[in-house]
């Protein structure tokens, strides 16, 4: 569906949004963004580190994968 759009119609875009909404709401709706990626980020931090805080055993493990598992507990 998108795979005709090049970089003429993705700029006649941009200048049809610019017209609609101007530079000084893009400018704050790029920072009201930015700063909402920046609070998930901080939220999702302190919830690791207070889960490590805790003690308790992570969501999940990365160390290992499921096939390394599953040799591990044929050894087993």
């Amino acid at each position: 569906m998108f795979s005709n759009i090049g970089p003429v119609q993705l700029l006649i875009v941009l200048a049809i949004v610019l017209a609609i909404f101007g530079t000084k709401r893009l400018r704050t709706l790029g920072s009201d963004l930015g700063s909402a990626v920046k609070g998930f980020r901080t939220a999702v931090n302190e919830a690791d580190q207070e889960q490590i805080k805790d003690g308790s055993k992570p969501d999940a493990d990365f160390d290992t994968t499921p096939a390394e598992e599953a040799q591990e507990e044929k050894k087993a």
